[in-house]
């Protein structure tokens, strides 16, 4: 019959020391500082490019009021009552539909001629949000 000799080396537990998940720790943080910078400039800069999108679908959708209609808009919502839009697009800067800035027409004549954030602040243009 042979018996197992248990040497003091195989009753030691095996397993990462302090010093190396201190190692593996040091090297996540230092490449979490690079990549979420990155990632949160691209949030950024996604949100104002779907803002921008938005306002043309909207100043679109007032030009094609305006040539069916002969008239600008009262407001956006008649723009989804007649189906020129399915519904008032979100401001994604201000994460709200009721944000939006009518702007009327310089004729003076009655109605929505063209729309604007209501966003406060710049993009990263440097311009205000509330000129686009």
């Amino acid at each position: 019959m042979v018996t197992a000799v248990m040497r003091p080396i195989d009753l030691v537990r095996r397993g990462f020391t302090l010093i190396e998940l201190l190692v593996v720790l040091a090297i996540l943080a230092t490449l979490l500082t690079l990549v979420v910078p990155r990632y949160f400039g691209q949030a950024d800069k996604a949100r104002e490019t779907v803002l921008r999108e938005n306002l043309t679908a909207m100043r679109d959708s007032i030009d094609r009021f305006r040539a069916d209609e002969g008239r600008y808009p009262g407001s956006l919502e008649e723009l989804v009552q007649k189906r020129y839009l399915r519904e008032i697009p979100l401001d994604t800067v201000t994460q709200s539909r009721g944000t939006w800035k009518t702007v009327p027409a310089p004729d003076g004549k009655p109605g929505v001629y063209d729309v604007r954030s209501g966003a406060s602040g710049k993009g990263k243009d440097g311009t205000d949000y509330g000129t686009w």
